[in-house]
């Protein structure tokens, strides 16, 4: 709740200020409409040397900011600084001024011809005085200067704000680039690493062959050691059968000779 009325309150002064200075400009553009429409003959010439002077120092902003020198960022600074505070709303107040000057002229050249037109209709003739002449070149020319310098003003600072775009697209540019950069030198150390187990699978594989081929020569002499044991078997159980058949024998023989001992005895 605090801070929902501090934003009010913050907006709410932030609205007489820029009131402020909308009031604070509007009764300097007033004076200068004023005094620019009842303009004398030599103010009149002042005011195109003013003109040619602003076009010219236009003229060579563009110039600089065409080339790269050490000026253009010096100008680019002077605009950055230029654009702050209450400059960018002085700058449209004396442009839309000199809009509405331009178009005042053009309103007096249409009027000068729209004369001539109605003198066409009556007794005149349709041909404008020299004074008219006169007057309708020095207003064609106010307006034509001013339609080019407001011309060269909005390239300024259309120009100001693509420089300053594309100087900030560069300083991207280069920390995309170190950021590629160092991805790329862990990938490498990584692949170095990748290397190196591969290698060490290499081994391993190598010596699991080795020891896969020993198991099956135990295995295999496991297997002739198995059935020689069991021919052995075979044989000691041969040998007993016999064993016992000679021993039945003899105990037989034996029988007979103790039998036949006992009848010679008996005789």
């Amino acid at each position: 709740m605090k801070s929902c009325k501090g934003t009010q309150t913050s907006t709410v002064i932030r609205l007489p200020l820029k009131l402020l200075r909308v009031l604070t400009v509007i009764p300097c553009i007033s004076t200068l409409c004023y005094y620019l429409a009842t303009a004398q003959p030599q103010r009149s010439t002042a005011m195109i040397h003013i003109l040619f002077a602003l076009i010219l120092s236009e003229m060579a902003l563009i110039v600089i900011f065409v080339f790269k020198t050490p000026l253009r960022k010096l100008v680019i600074m002077g605009l950055d600084r230029v654009k702050r505070g209450q400059a960018p709303i002085v700058v449209k107040a004396v442009g839309s001024t000199i809009f509405v000057v331009m178009m005042t002229s053009v309103y007096s050249v249409m009027q000068i011809h729209n004369r001539r037109n109605g003198d066409a209709d009556g007794e005149g003739g349709g041909e404008l005085t020299p004074t008219d002449q006169i007057l309708a070149a020095k207003y064609l020319l106010e307006a034509s200067l001013m339609g080019f310098s407001l011309f060269l003003a909005l390239m300024i600072d259309r120009l100001h704000h693509y420089i300053r775009e594309l100087r900030i697209r560069r300083k991207n540019m280069d920390a995309i680039k170190k950021q590629s950069r160092i991805t790329e030198n862990g990938n490498n150390g990584n692949q170095d690493e990748v290397k190196a187990l591969e290698g060490e699978l290499t081994t391993l594989k190598d010596k699991i062959e080795h020891l896969k081929s020993k198991l099956d020569e135990k295995t295999k002499e496991a297997s002739d050691a198995e059935a020689n044991a069991t021919a052995l078997k075979k044989q000691s159980e041969d040998f007993l059968l016999e064993y016992d058949r000679l021993l039945e024998d003899n105990q037989n023989l034996r029988a007979q000779l103790q039998s036949s001992d006992r009848s010679s005895k008996g005789i």
